[in-house]
């Protein structure tokens, strides 16, 4: 098989898909499918083709020439005209064809592919544009559908127009991977996609718990913990679909009953409106910023619970890694995110969706942090647990069986 996985330049490669992509390749290793990596809209100035370890990497740069489109739509399918073309001169070996979608936008690009390649199209659907924007609330998705199109806001039309543009996709496609069960039901309901069309395959990721050589009390000393302080940890973007502000208010009342204890803020964003929120508190809250890898990782070994409060989550990579290193959680019961954390590993709470609003009730949330914080040996009962989980659900051998069966059954 000749595998093209068609990723982009955007800030979502270098969080989730990118992370997917990377765990893909790795899982494809040493088997029959020959593996391309399409980066479009490359910042590169000229179309390249560069091969890294054993994988063919393609550069395809945006297409600068303004009287060729007359909007976004003109402009998308323009570029993809541009995409096909350049495909149509460098594929070599036609054999076995697929192509793996990785971005709701490709609607044209699938359509123009099965016109001029004998090949068979997936996507996996790591986010919807709506709920990203509209923090996952259906209610407030319906309630735009049904406006006239002359009564909605230019930020509503947009949202509208992506939205069909990223079903014509979804129908489009031979199959379509779902990250998780809710996605599933989603996409079954909401955009009345044929249920046998869909798998679902949720991510894998490479185990990377360490045998640590450092003591809990060495790093600790390291990040100037207290022997005595307990940490609070959040990693992700600083996005207001990942809940902080729900998470910051919780906090000060969890300082209010467990007074020695920090919160550690991992993630890039923008600082503003979080360290506002900040206020009377910022001496116990650390932002961090993006963090290495290997820092991360310390932060997990040392802490005493992860926090997940997103509004939205279609999968939730972080608490996999939480997980994976046997941190105790405290997560949103929403979207992907609550079949992730289940009751054997973490304490939820609900996500309250309104007409115009999405919430979490902040007392609730501290009252979950506070209780891992004064019963530690309930908490590390969790926290194996999740490492169990992550090793029966979501370690990267899981990973590779389910998506290579998924590929070989392409071709029955």
């Amino acid at each position: 098989m000749n595998l093209y996985l068609f990723n982009d330049n955007d800030s979502a490669a270098r969080y989730g898909i990118g992370t997917y992509l990377i765990e893909l390749t790795h899982v494809l290793e040493g088997t029959d499918i020959h593996v391309h990596i399409v980066h479009l809209h490359s910042d590169r100035l000229e179309f390249e083709i560069v091969k890294t370890n054993g994988i063919e990497n393609w550069f395809i740069p945006e297409v600068h020439n303004q009287n060729t489109f007359d909007g976004p739509i003109q402009k998308v399918e323009y570029y993809y005209r541009n995409v096909i073309y350049l495909l149509q001169l460098n594929i070599k070996d036609t054999k076995d064809l697929l192509f793996h979608f990785n971005y709701n936008q490709c609607y044209a690009l699938a359509k123009g592919s099965k016109k001029v390649f004998d090949c068979k199209t997936v996507t996996t659907i790591h986010f919807m544009k709506w709920a990203f924007e509209l923090q996952g609330n259906l209610q407030k998705l319906h309630a735009l559908k049904s406006k006239p199109e002359d009564k909605m806001s230019p930020f509503e039309q947009l949202l509208y127009t992506t939205d069909e543009y990223e079903c014509a996709l979804y129908r489009e496609v031979d199959r379509v991977i779902a990250l998780s069960h809710h996605a599933k039901n989603l996409l079954c309901n909401e955009y009345q996609i044929d249920p046998d069309k869909i798998s679902v395959i949720p991510n894998g990721l490479t185990d990377a718990n360490p045998v640590w050589n450092s003591t809990v009390a060495s790093l600790r000393a390291k990040w100037l913990l207290s022997g005595k302080e307990s940490l609070i940890l959040f990693a992700g973007r600083l996005n207001p679909v990942k809940g902080l502000s729900f998470l910051i208010g919780a906090f000060r009342k969890v300082l209010e009953a467990v007074p020695n204890c920090r919160l550690i803020i991992a993630g890039s964003g923008h600082y503003d409106n979080c360290i506002q929120e900040t206020k009377g508190i910022c001496t116990k809250v650390t932002f961090a910023g993006l963090l290495e890898k290997k820092e991360l990782y310390e932060l997990y070994h040392i802490a005493d619970a992860g926090v997940i409060p997103s509004l939205y989550e279609p999968f939730g990579y972080v608490a996999i890694e939480m997980m994976m290193h046997g941190l105790p959680v405290v997560a949103a019961a929403t979207s992907g995110l609550n079949e992730v954390v289940d009751e054997t590993c973490g304490l939820k709470v609900p996500v309250i969706q309104h007409s115009e609003k999405v919430e979490i009730n902040t007392g609730l949330l501290a009252e979950k942090i506070v209780y891992l914080l004064e019963h530690p040996d309930e908490a590390k009962v969790l926290g194996q647990n999740g490492r169990k989980r992550y090793l029966k659900e979501y370690s990267l051998e899981v990973f590779r069986r389910n998506m290579i069966e998924f590929y070989q059954s392409l071709n029955k």
